[in-house]
């Protein structure tokens, strides 16, 4: 069933799977795609314009940690750690955290959301981040925002190059 979602230069798009969208090309990621091989796509998310805030997700359709097979659980957990090695070394993140569900709408996939300073007026805890991402996509679509969030991609991007042996597609 299609549904609405609203990026954050304001278009709204009717889409059947997010996921689908991003990894098919049919959505073009903020900054475009960070690192890509056969069973996964990294990307920026595409609501919420926060530097560094990291989608990993899976190419096929599946919700629970426990249908990764066995190749994807070797390259799940390389790329998690990879990653977030790079959002620190390349972007100063200091602290992340980790969300994904299994009663998600789209398929599996990973959210990496750093934490920054600013945040901390929001609280100091899961319970703020829902505030945090709505202010972010509500008020941080400036171009001076989203041109740090894209050259936050870049580096990404640039340092995931080469990574672990794993040829990336495209």
């Amino acid at each position: 069933m299609p549904r609405q979602i609203t990026l954050p230069d304001g278009r709204t798009l009717e889409i059947e799977c997010v996921s689908c969208a991003l990894t098919s090309g049919l959505i073009e990621s903020t900054g475009g795609v960070i690192y890509e091989s056969e069973n996964f796509h990294v990307h920026q998310d595409i609501a919420y314009p926060i530097r560094g805030l990291v989608i990993l997700a899976a190419k096929r359709h599946f919700y629970c940690m426990d249908e990764l097979t066995d190749d994807e659980q070797t390259e799940y957990m390389s790329l998690i750690h990879k990653l977030r090695s790079e959002q620190r070394k390349q972007l100063g993140i200091e602290k992340v955290y980790y969300f994904y569900n299994e009663d998600t709408t789209h398929h599996f996939h990973l959210w990496m959301v750093p934490r920054y300073e600013w945040m901390y007026e929001f609280g100091n805890s899961v319970e703020s981040l829902r505030p945090v991402l709505l202010h972010a996509r509500n008020h941080m679509n400036d171009d001076e925002n989203m041109k740090s969030v894209e050259e936050g991609v870049s580096l990404l991007r640039e340092s995931m190059k080469g990574f672990a042996g794993h040829d990336t597609v495209g």
